[in-house]
């Protein structure tokens, strides 16, 4: 009943929008069970949105030579999705990246989740924000096309205290930006850390890895881990390791001085992005640029860090929407986020969320091509 209802508040807010005039639009097609929006903007750059899971199912822009072509991994149809997957284009929530033991404490009450990543705790558990239907409502504005998704996290959802009430807005712009507004309230001291989780490849999915990619990351600091990925507490100075990148260069150039079973020969780290704490507004974190297609992608953010993974586990058992194999290093994520395991770390950026407060997060993921 309660996804049928959600189907058809989405049903009634495209038809709400669909007489927009020529040029930028939305459109809303059935998707197994739910429905798929593409959003188009005035230059044809399209970004294709389920609300299952909020998630990016498809997102075209084009190469140095104008041809449009999708630059995300994903699937098909709404099985795939349904079906196990690494967070393909997901909306991540309550709690992005890993929990320690997948316990934290809240004004002295212990809280246990589940532990679905080894002993941890990770991406929220065994039903996150991934597996859920949000409400959708598109809407058309002069910055462009968007989508807003709801959902409603229910008290002890995963064993989070707390009911929260957590929107994601989609507006793909007239500047070729997708923009993600990420905002949640809570009704009982709770931890929230939502971002996004698309896999990307400026190349095109299931053509090339991304080891060629040319890509910088602005941060003097990242995050040393354990053997379970979950920080030890430092802040580590990335000069004369692998993990400078302060300027461009190609993924795969050091990627082979990283060690560790549990990073199998990529990346899988959070950096402290130098530009968090100078202001309200999003700052400039990182550019990635695939040489042979041309196509450039910057992340801006408002979060202290972003975790770069570089699809170390794709093991080409996962058939994606092109038809192919999705292999290792198929497609990497950038995910602005708070640290991970912040709320065990009271030195980190704070995750906690409380009553009459408001959690807000901003990443803009801006295209371009040379």
């Amino acid at each position: 009943m309660r996804i049928a209802l959600v189907l058809l508040l989405a049903l009634v807010a495209f038809v709400s929008c669909s007489c927009a005039a020529p040029g930028p639009s939305i459109s809303a097609r059935p998707f197994g069970g739910c429905f798929l929006y593409t959003l188009e903007n005035r230059n044809g750059v399209r970004a294709c949105i389920t609300n299952y899971g909020a998630t990016l199912v498809s997102l075209e822009t084009p190469d140095r030579d104008g041809r449009l072509g999708n630059i995300v991994l994903g699937f098909r149809d709404l099985d795939g999705y349904l079906g196990e997957h690494p967070y393909f284009g997901s909306a991540v929530g309550r709690y992005a990246n890993r929990i320690a033991g997948g316990r934290f404490m809240v004004d002295g009450t212990a809280v246990q989740l589940a532990t679905n990543n080894g002993p941890n705790h990770l991406h929220g558990g065994i039903n996150g924000f991934n597996r859920v239907v949000w409400a959708a409502e598109p809407f058309l504005t002069s910055f462009g096309p968007g989508l807003r998704l709801r959902h409603t996290s229910p008290d002890h959802d995963e064993g989070y205290p707390g009911e929260v009430e957590a929107t994601v807005v989609y507006t793909l712009t007239h500047d070729d930006e997708l923009m993600i507004d990420f905002t949640a309230t809570t009704t009982a001291p709770t931890a929230v850390n939502l971002t996004h989780h698309s896999y990307f490849n400026l190349d095109g999915p299931g053509l090339r890895d991304v080891l060629s990619h040319e890509i910088q990351i602005l941060a003097d600091r990242y995050l040393p881990t354990d053997e379970t990925l979950i920080p030890t507490g430092e802040l580590r100075d990335v000069k004369g390791t692998p993990f400078d990148l302060r300027l461009p260069q190609r993924i795969g150039d050091r990627k082979g001085e990283i060690v560790g079973p549990q990073f199998a020969g990529g990346y899988d780290h959070c950096f402290a992005l130098s530009g968090y704490g100078q202001g309200a507004e999003p700052f400039l974190a990182a550019r990635l640029r695939a040489p042979v297609s041309g196509r450039t992608l910057e992340v801006w953010t408002t979060e202290p860090g972003l975790q770069l993974y570089t699809g170390n586990f794709l093991d080409g058992t996962i058939v994606g929407a092109e038809g192919v194999h999705y292999h290792k290093h198929a497609g990497l994520c950038l995910e602005p986020q708070r640290y991970p395991d912040s709320v065990n770390r009271p030195e980190f950026p704070t995750a906690f969320l409380r009553p009459g407060e408001t959690y807000r997060h901003t990443t803009i993921y801006r295209f371009g091509a040379e």
